[in-house]
């Protein structure tokens, strides 16, 4: 049996706050829930108080009594994707400053072990969910999002109604990096592509591109799995074939760091004799020994638009859903030069 807390070490309870600093029980709660009602010299000696005393706010009784828990779900469908990092900074000083905290769950090891991806979440009463990512049933999202605030961020797959969805302009981000390489003179291009609708639409920019220079038979679709190892084996199958790219556009930046590896091996040197892109401008595409020619793709604008949407469906629950894309940009560095430069 364990002894009961003494009084020396119980944690402080509102009312030591109050005692301290001289005042009710019912100004510290004015104070802690950030009013504007209360006299600056009170404030200050209850947060004097709190500071001396070492009080935190019991969360689990401030949610029974408010009826909300403060936390939004962050349900994200592939945690070794480092353009979901930049999303999430992007997403939780704007939670953070309006009193929300993340809670983070892994949506593909929730299905691996036959669990709905969003249940724990949901089991945990989250006020809001963010799905960052292309999730296998996104119409599953319909019934949560009549009864919380659902943001989709970074993919854009169809959802059901009352669900917004912010990602990049995948299509033109393509056209982009495409562009810079037809510029740069390349007319035999392989695109390392990708799966969703993401991937289809970077494909879409990627040969729309090709097709408005006259350069359609220069195209060149290899299929990947969008991972590192799937962009080496695509890449080892398009050098090794008949129609050798010049030029060599990836899906995201882990497929191209594949591409460069097989290059290397094959013997080839970039950029020299091969230019290589990738697409994100992750953090993998910013080391020096890669320094990728990438695209853009605005995570940071990406995750601080998600955020601002969910805040906004706290007042407007049931409205209809928006699409909001941030404008990728080109990021040249060193893997991409003139055809023989």
């Amino acid at each position: 049996m364990r002894p009961p807390t003494s009084p020396d070490t119980r944690p402080p309870t509102i009312r030591d706050v109050a005692d301290q600093a001289g005042v009710s029980k019912s100004l510290v709660s004015l104070v802690l829930r950030g009013s504007d009602q209360v006299r600056p010299e009170k404030r200050e000696a209850v947060l004097r108080a709190v500071r001396e005393l070492g009080y935190r706010p019991n969360a689990a009784a401030r949610s029974l009594s408010e009826q909300r828990t403060r936390t939004v779900g962050v349900l994200l469908n592939d945690l070794r994707n480092p353009w979901f990092v930049d999303l999430l900074d992007g997403l939780n000083p704007l939670l953070h400053d309006n009193g929300l905290h993340m809670l983070l769950a892994d949506a593909r090891l929730n299905r691996r072990t036959g669990q709905d991806p969003a249940g724990p979440l949901l089991d945990l009463r989250v006020d809001g969910l963010v799905v960052v990512g292309t999730l296998p049933d996104p119409a599953a999202l319909g019934t949560v999002a009549e009864r919380i605030p659902v943001v989709v961020a970074g993919a854009r797959e169809p959802v059901p109604p009352g669900v917004d969805v912010v990602a990049g302009d995948d299509e033109r981000g393509a056209r982009l990096i495409t562009e810079h390489l037809i510029g740069l003179g390349h007319r035999r291009i392989a695109h390392i592509a990708g799966y969703g609708a993401v991937g289809e639409l970077r494909r879409a920019g990627f040969e729309a591109t090709m097709r408005a220079h006259g350069l359609a038979d220069g195209a060149i679709v290899e299929p990947s799995d969008m991972t590192e190892e799937g962009g080496y084996r695509s890449t080892v199958r398009l050098l090794s074939g008949p129609r050798r790219p010049t030029a060599i556009l990836a899906v995201n930046d882990i497929a191209s760091v594949g591409a460069l590896s097989a290059a290397e091996e094959l013997g080839l040197s970039v950029p020299r004799d091969l230019s290589v892109t990738g697409y994100d401008n992750t953090s993998i595409s910013r080391l020096r020994h890669v320094w990728l020619t990438t695209v853009d793709n605005a995570g940071h604008e990406v995750g601080r638009r998600a955020a601002r949407c969910l805040l906004d469906r706290f007042d407007a629950l049931g409205t209809p859903g928006r699409v909001h894309l941030a404008q990728p940009a080109l990021e040249i560095r060193g893997t991409t030069a003139a055809v023989g430069g």
